[in-house]
């Protein structure tokens, strides 16, 4: 395995292999420099889009229904710090790999578990998706049209809502171990993490700062100066001036008097508005508004396709797309001054990685080709 140089450099993590947020996740800690054992199914398929969320691991197959199989996880996570699985509640304590037995085992292990709906609960045990968890959490009520809840891609629930508060608790539990020498379970529910990540939404709701309908507020499109906007050549720009300050330079830059709209918190102006935006920003293309609003503070941007997003100079001047091993995708994130983070090598496991684990001679034997 490449050398990490990332601040968890040291930290070793079990992943048994799933789908969409627990892979996000250990990428995630893989790029920060852990060291990140997956554990896959022999019959498991491998598909286009999971490269980029499989990146930086190690891989070992091993037959789960077979007592070796079970035998060589549980030796590897009693030198592990973490595990992270992404199975329905009841599915690891069915193999004898549940956090009972594992922390038995282990008592530092930091025990990560991502699921939709959460370890209990009356959906705990039913199949769902990002879209599921999301509606059921206030969340894509408050996304889209006026007619209609629009699916934001999977970056609320999975992403968001689940790996990112996955990888937050895990690396809060590990933090924990320090002090205390105790691991725990860490129980990360897409449809709690995506509650949270609606507190905001929530406040302002409490208060009757929030209309709970879409397109209604000041930040789901229901103002005119945080919203999206049709250009001449089908393009699209986005302004978010929602300050006094920034919505007075962008009226300057569109030639527009202050005394027009002297109150940008004035529902009563929105239409009008709303309207006087639409006109002007579909005289001209994407590239004229670039021009004329790029580097001020008119809280300004074009609206990217990926394709875009790749070459934009921003980003190119940030690094924020890296090519590794012929694929462009994102490069780690965020940023450290000391310990950089990198994407490390995805290969398979090998006998001098399994040793290090610990892992007993015969078992290394068991699941190494000579």
């Amino acid at each position: 395995m490449t050398t990490s140089t990332g601040p968890l450099q040291g930290v070793r993590i079990l992943e048994f292999a799933g789908l969409g947020p627990a892979p996000f996740c250990c990428m995630l800690l893989s790029d920060l420099g852990a060291q990140v054992i997956r554990i896959a199914r022999p019959t498991a398929s491998t598909s286009g889009f999971d490269a980029i969320l499989d990146r930086g691991r190690v891989t070992l197959t091993l037959d789960l229904k077979q007592s070796t199989g079970i035998e060589i996880c549980r030796s590897l996570s009693k030198n592990a710090d973490a595990l992270i699985e992404g199975f329905r509640p009841g599915v690891m304590e069915k193999l004898g790999l549940g956090p009972d037995t594992l922390l038995a085992d282990n008592p530092k292990l930091v025990y990560g578990r991502m699921t939709g709906w959460g370890q209990h609960g009356p959906y705990s045990h039913t199949a769902g998706h990002d879209i599921n968890y999301i509606a059921l959490s206030g969340a894509l009520h408050a996304i889209g049209s006026s007619n209609k809840p629009v699916a934001p891609l999977n970056l609320v629930g999975d992403f968001g809502g689940g790996a990112l508060y996955l990888a937050m608790g895990v690396l809060a539990a590990l933090l924990n171990v320090r002090t205390t020498g105790q691991g725990q379970v860490v129980d990360a529910a897409m449809t709690d993490g995506t509650a949270s990540l609606m507190s905001m939404m929530f406040g302002m709701f409490g208060t009757g700062a929030w209309r709970d309908q879409r397109r209604a507020n000041l930040l789901d499109g229901g103002a005119p100066f945080y919203d999206t906007y049709r250009c001449a050549d089908d393009k699209w720009i986005c302004i978010g001036a929602l300050e006094p300050q920034f919505f007075a330079e962008l009226l300057r830059r569109l030639e527009i008097s202050a005394s027009e709209f002297p109150d940008n918190q004035n529902r009563a102006s929105w239409p009008a508005m709303r309207e006087r935006f639409e006109q002007i920003f579909l005289s001209k293309p994407q590239s004229h508004w670039c021009q004329v609003l790029e580097h001020s503070d008119a809280c300004f941007a074009p609206v990217l396709s990926m394709s875009e997003a790749i070459h934009h100079p921003h980003n190119v001047a940030r690094g924020t797309f890296t090519n590794h091993g012929g694929t462009i995708q994102p490069a780690p994130a965020p940023r450290f001054s000391r310990t950089p983070s990198t994407i490390q090598e995805r290969t398979r496991v090998d006998a001098a990685t399994l040793s290090e684990w610990g892992l007993p001679e015969h078992l290394i034997e068991q699941v190494i080709s000579p």
